[in-house]
């Protein structure tokens, strides 16, 4: 029988958690640490998967809530899984739509608070989208207001007919508003007890849909900035049969790579690791260092769209009018298709043109750098040059015109 995940590690860093390793799964293999671009309805916007593919992606994350929303997700099994509906022969993770129940629900921010005890003004009863309880939570469809209600249970159900290789349990998205209290609450009483359905309703899933490939399942570490919390947490999943952890939660930008050694000090060694939604730079390269195996974020996609191309001197919009007539390509260290084959004043004359090819063009060029830099931070950990390498790097990128 086919494995669902098998986990291998190749090098590991002296001096901190980083390592090197091969995550296989039934569709195809993943060189870790690696960048995990987000599909979230099933495709990356603006791109086709053949270009997704050949700018480099091993596998990319689709979103539960929405495709069980638009088109729902027993049309993806209907298809034969989310593999055959978006025409994508790599790996796939899916998340188990808890950040989307409730940040959508509640005000379209990650801090987001579902109790109305942040410090602006709370939402009314009237207001909110989502209600939550012990059992799970109920929800109102942003698309257009129909009821809906996901437990543990149905969210592996969902997944299960998503059919993505790696899936996500059920957990409860606190927020730093959240105080300690209602932190250990959430914990006891919502993230570890649902993280124990969701681990006995995907074991019978994967028993019981043995017409499909078996699924991975990945536990959520939960505790937000408390390194009491996150480490309980990573000792109460690592002792239970998950195939890998996720690393999530509402955490500050400026301790998060000590809140991941936190959690990797405590989970099992031989388990991989991804990192719930980070892609700026100094992010990356702090999570991989203290022991993340793979990450997705949507921002790359996100700010290419709206003009915003990385480079190695920081992230510049190529809007401005200095490339208006800058006949050379955006990046000539870049091996792209968007830098080997356009211009600058080519990309310009698009965005202000509001051609949609401008859309393609920055994505790929912004996935690609990405991909491109996990690929170095792998190599660098692999032949012990890592801290020069992040060195070199930071101090070039943070240095730059970044807008």
């Amino acid at each position: 029988m086919t494995q669902a995940l098998t986990f291998t590690i190749h090098h590991k860093l002296k001096g901190a958690l980083a390592r090197t390793g091969t995550l296989t799964t039934p569709h195809g293999s993943i060189e870790t640490p690696a960048f995990i671009p987000v599909g979230t309805k099933a495709t990356l916007k603006a791109l086709t998967p053949e270009q997704l593919a050949e700018l480099g992606a091993q596998a990319v994350l689709v979103n539960a809530y929405h495709l069980y929303l638009r088109p729902h997700s027993s049309i993806l099994d209907k298809a034969g899984g989310v593999h055959a509906f978006m025409n994508w022969d790599k790996p796939i993770f899916s998340d188990s739509g808890g950040f989307q129940v409730m940040s959508l629900g509640v005000g379209f921010k990650k801090v987001i608070d579902m109790d109305g005890r942040a410090d602006e003004k709370p939402l009314s009863r009237k207001e909110r989208l989502a209600w939550i309880d012990n059992d799970g939570v109920t929800f109102k469809s942003h698309l257009d207001g129909s009821k809906h209600r996901f437990t543990p249970e149905r969210s592996m159900q969902i997944q299960h007919e998503i059919g993505a290789d790696i899936t996500f349990a059920f957990d409860e998205l606190t927020t730093l508003y959240h105080d300690y209290d209602y932190q250990v609450e959430s914990l006891n009483e919502r993230t570890h007890p649902w993280a124990v359905r969701s681990l006995v309703e995907h074991t019978r899933l994967n028993l019981e849909r043995s017409h499909r490939p078996p699924q991975a399942l990945f536990g959520v570490v939960q505790g937000a900035n408390h390194e009491d919390l996150r480490r309980q947490s990573s000792q109460f999943l690592g002792g239970m049969d998950f195939d890998g952890y996720g690393l999530g939660g509402a955490l500050t930008k400026e301790n998060i790579g000590e809140i991941v050694s936190w959690m990797c000090e405590e989970l099992p060694e031989d388990k991989p690791r991804h990192m719930l939604g980070i892609s700026e730079p100094d992010d990356i390269f702090s999570c991989i260092e203290n022991g993340a195996d793979t990450f997705d974020c949507v921002s790359p996609a996100r700010v290419g769209r709206n003009g915003a191309l990385y480079t190695r001197s920081g992230r510049v919009n190529v809007t401005r009018a200095q490339f208006r007539e800058d006949f050379t390509p955006f990046d000539d260290t870049c091996d792209c298709y968007t830098c080997m084959n356009f211009t600058s004043a080519y990309l310009h004359h698009l965005f202000k043109s509001n051609e949609l090819l401008a859309n393609t063009l920055a994505t790929i060029h912004n996935e690609r750098f990405i991909v491109r830099l996990v690929d170095g931070i792998r190599a660098s950990i692999a032949d012990g040059t890592f801290f020069d390498f992040k060195h070199n790097f930071l101090t070039s990128y943070y240095a730059g015109t970044q807008k």
